[in-house]
């Protein structure tokens, strides 16, 4: 079932078209990964998909409604955003980050409810961050920080979990930490998740569906089977692609790669 759709959508940065009049569907309850060579318009249409930022021409639309005619405090019921930077101020608390998500669900002048608290907890056990309420966010490492965001995403009890490189900066295992809760999100919690990835064996392994895109245009939606093929990330990245199977998934990787002579 689709649960946000794009339809013609053109997006300008002052005079310059980055993303040219894409058509996309996202479905629910599946992990969808966006992927392309840098400057590619990735990023931007991820914050489009989520209002960020404006788009020039057609439509974004949410469950059919076009998410421009949402209220601010709706949307951020409906759809929490990790953006690829992130930033919290100096001293601040695990449990005190997490609870920035509960604000959409407040009225101007209340606090924090018994509810509010339950929820914060349950999303601090479900992303393995309990033990850390206490501490300071900026004393964790990179991948405990990212885990802690997460948290404080599904704290805003969303349908749907964007996410622009969440795994940047982390090293091999905080890494696949990330991307498995993830998945654990998905499959557990029924958790939308659209992300941005530049690792395109962790795309395959961790989607169901990928949409390539190169200078601004889709080039190819598809599971792994059919994007990740010679022909395809060759006209992404103009690369000779020699890929195999993941012997734990069966999901097509890319082994080597060569420039065309």
């Amino acid at each position: 079932m689709t649960l946000i759709q794009a339809k013609d959508v053109t997006i300008h940065y002052e005079s310059t078209e980055v993303v040219k009049a894409v058509n996309i569907a996202i479905e629910q309850q599946k992990v969808t990964t966006i992927i392309g060579p840098n400057g590619c318009g990735k990023s931007t249409l991820l914050k489009a998909l989520t209002r960020i930022i404006p788009h020039k021409k057609g439509q974004i639309l949410l469950d059919g409604e076009q998410i421009a005619k949402f209220k601010t405090k709706d949307l951020a019921k409906r759809m929490a955003i990790l953006p690829q930077v992130t930033e919290s101020p100096a001293g601040l608390t695990v449990g005190e980050l997490v609870s920035y998500g509960r604000f959409p669900h407040q009225s101007r002048l209340s606090t924090l409810n018994k509810e509010d608290y339950e929820i914060i907890d349950w999303a601090l056990s479900v992303t393995n961050t309990l033990d850390y309420k206490y501490k300071a966010v900026d004393n964790l490492s990179g991948g405990q920080r990212q885990r802690v965001w997460i948290a404080m995403a599904l704290a805003q009890k969303t349908d749907i979990i964007f996410l622009d490189e969440p795994t940047t900066y982390l090293d091999m295992g905080h890494q696949l930490e990330v991307l498995t809760l993830l998945k654990k999100l998905n499959e557990e919690q029924n958790c939308t998740i659209v992300m941005v990835l530049h690792d395109l064996n962790h795309a395959a392994r961790f989607s169901h569906n990928l949409i390539a895109m190169r200078s601004g245009e889709i080039i190819k939606v598809g599971d792994a089977e059919e994007v990740m093929t010679k022909e395809i990330l060759a006209q992404l990245f103009d690369v000779d692609v020699h890929l195999v199977r993941d012997p734990k998934t069966n999901k097509p990787i890319c082994l080597t790669y060569d420039l065309f002579e």
